[in-house]
């Protein structure tokens, strides 16, 4: 079995093939015949597990097992504590009402890489920083989760999965999972079998 975990860059599809010639995970893993657990959008970046592990995947991907992922959101505006405690508690979207996150208000991530592009910067609106823990992943989830209470999006970044973070992985590198990474992971999402 492999697994890989993958910082994803901006302006890359979470698949191997694009008709239009958008950059993919081909460009940047050499690995066949694995696929990615779940999904990060075209417009977000960070951590993407890959594994042939079809148990593990779906395990990582299906909201009922309740594995936490965390996110750093760039958002337009200040953030307000009533702002989050709505997270907190969950917000009305399109797909429906979003199950309770954890979200609290943190400093620019250190060490976190420049966006290629940049973020638009206008002097007269700021911005501010939010870090995100759900379980659930419905479609851009985070972000609608941060329009419903008034803070739009400007910059996705997922942080970990679980226990599994991005260390020092640059956009575009990856890295095999040791034995140890792959038990927790295990662990937290039920599937018992041992690396």
């Amino acid at each position: 079995m492999r697994y890989i975990l993958l910082n994803k860059p901006y302006e890359v599809l979470t698949q191997f093939t694009d008709e239009h010639g958008r950059a993919t995970l081909k460009d940047f893993v050499p690995v066949p015949n694995v696929y990615p657990v779940g999904r990060l959008d075209f417009d977000s970046e960070g951590l993407l597990l890959l594994t042939d592990d079809k148990q593990l995947q779906h395990r990582l991907s299906d909201p009922k097992f309740k594995v936490p992922k965390t996110y750093w959101a760039q958002v337009e505006g200040t953030v307000s504590e009533d702002a989050l405690q709505q997270l907190r508690r969950g917000v009305q979207i399109k797909e429906g009402f979003t199950a309770p996150g954890e979200a609290v208000e943190l400093p620019e991530p250190a060490h976190l890489w420049p966006r290629n592009p940049p973020i638009r910067y206008r002097a007269s609106i700021p911005t501010s920083w939010l870090e995100i823990q759900i379980s659930q992943g419905m479609n851009r989830q985070v972000r609608k989760m941060c329009a419903a209470v008034g803070l739009p999006c400007l910059r996705l970044v997922r942080a970990a999965i679980g226990p599994l973070g991005l260390g020092g992985l640059q956009p575009g590198q990856w890295r095999e999972l040791t034995a140890a990474e792959v038990n927790s992971l295990r662990k937290i999402s039920g599937a018992l079998r041992r690396f």
